[in-house]
């Protein structure tokens, strides 16, 4: 019958997404960043230094907080930036150019902007409304901020559900279809062996539950990133009369259409601001909530951890996705009608013949992979949230087994599906980001008044 067959659901689907990602939403996603940069006082644009000193400082001071907690600080915050660093940062920025035209970074970029004082709220909240269990087990995340912080238990399970849901589209069958692309067109290996691959891989890492993805997320992380921005700046370096150019299009392009060119298709305004969004939420999940569950686990105060939330929107989308759509722009590739990871590939493999093509494999995959991670100990959370701990290991192996469908399923269908859960699961979260500004700000408060380190504040 027509109401079950696959076309069907799709175009349902895509229904949903046009009618979630609509200027409504929109205005909901940008207005609560703006909302809460203006309750912390643009925290995140004055203390920059200040962020620095209480994060990444006390990293290399080798200085740990004596905070309760199940992983430390820097882990939380890796294993966080493991679901953002992802394939959003490549294919994600990448459709965006390629849809919206090169005034979607410019709209990316604004939403990265205000999205550090939505991840910075999101962070805190998470640890202050986290619960400990009587064996020292934390859950916390967005479904306890709701729950504990309004009295809202309905919207709490709500986002829960949505969650958990979302975790097997943009945490899994996204990046499972990215790598097997990836790996199929760069080794010609098939995308079903990619698929029982990486169901063992992620298995092995994620059955040992957040101490083991901590672990592998602090190693892996920050090798990863630190690889790939390299080598975009190398693509820049070789091209630095282009940039100026690249950056001039970005800007201009944000307020006037993009004309058709070669295989592109040209954007207008509206396609460059929707694009830019979603692909600018897909990659730094400012909004979603999602990060506030592993940010609930790390060993710190609410507001010392709200710190590390402004780094990773900053590092995921104004650092590494803007080095991607720029090496996208300097190359002259987006012209070519191609899309996604291709896209980006054909930019690295232009500027660096020979090992940049490898350069972008490498990074989806190990991307791919770490998002996984993350993203499996999120629904797992939801769906305790949920149900119980009896909820936890059934959760985890169908999360396994579906990795092998996103492997050998359909790009486009799977991206959409990620965008309408994306924008579905941030709607509960952003409604109490609005009603929770007053404790984000006593948050902000109590940080800078601390007196056991030099605050500046």
């Amino acid at each position: 019958m027509q109401f079950l067959s696959l076309t069907w659901l799709l175009d349902l689907n895509e229904r949903v997404n046009d009618l979630v990602w609509g200027p409504p939403f929109m205005a909901l996603l940008v207005g609560a960043g703006l909302y809460l940069t203006i309750r912390l006082r643009g925290f995140q644009f004055t203390h920059l230094g200040f962020a620095w000193r209480h994060t990444f400082g006390k990293v290399l001071r080798r200085k740990e907080t004596d905070e309760a907690g199940a992983i430390p600080s820097f882990q939380a915050v890796a294993a966080a930036m493991a679901a953002t660093i992802g394939v959003g940062n490549v294919a994600g920025v990448a459709t965006a150019l390629a849809l919206g035209g090169p005034g979607a970074i410019f709209w990316m970029w604004m939403v990265a902007l205000v999205g550090m004082a939505t991840k910075f709220a999101e962070a805190s909240l998470g640890l202050k409304y986290r619960h400990v269990a009587e064996d020292d087990t934390v859950s916390g995340g967005a479904f306890y901020y709701i729950e504990c912080g309004l009295g809202w238990k309905p919207l709490a399970l709500l986002y829960a559900l949505l969650a958990g849901l979302a975790s097997f589209g943009i945490g899994n069958m996204v990046q499972a279809n990215t790598m097997a692309h990836a790996l199929e067109t760069g080794f010609t290996i098939p995308s079903w062996m990619t698929g029982l691959v990486a169901l063992v891989l992620v298995g092995a890492v994620t059955l040992g539950g957040i101490e083991r993805i901590g672990r592998a997320a602090g190693s892996i992380v920050p090798i990863m990133a630190m690889a790939y921005f390299l080598a975009a700046l190398l693509v820049l370096a070789l091209n630095i009369a282009e940039v100026p150019s690249a950056l001039g299009s970005i800007i201009y392009h944000a307020f006037q259409p993009a004309a058709a060119a070669g295989g592109f298709a040209g954007a207008g305004i509206m396609a460059a601001m929707r694009f830019g969004i979603a692909r600018g939420i897909f990659s730094n999940e400012a909004g979603l909530g999602s990060a506030s569950i592993v940010h609930a686990q790390a060993r710190n105060t609410p507001g010392g951890q709200g710190l590390w939330g402004i780094w990773e929107v900053a590092i995921d989308t104004l650092v590494i996705g803007t080095m991607t759509a720029l090496a996208i722009l300097v190359t002259g590739v987006l012209p070519t009608g191609t899309t996604g990871a291709e896209l980006a590939s054909s930019a690295f493999a232009t500027a660096l013949p020979g090992v940049g093509a490898l350069v972008v494999l490498v990074a989806l995959v190990l991307f791919s992979y770490t998002t996984m991670l993350t993203w499996c100990f999120y629904g797992e959370k939801s769906f305790e949230y949920l149900a119980g701990r009896g909820a936890v290991l059934p959760y985890r192996i169908v999360f396994l087994l579906v990795i092998p469908v996103g492997a050998v399923g359909g790009l486009q269908e799977i991206w959409q599906l990620a965008d309408t859960l994306n924008g579905l699961m941030a709607a509960p979260n952003l409604i109490a980001l609005f009603a929770l500004g007053r404790v984000v700000a006593q948050e902000r408060t109590k940080l800078l008044c601390r007196k056991d380190d030099a605050a500046d504040g």
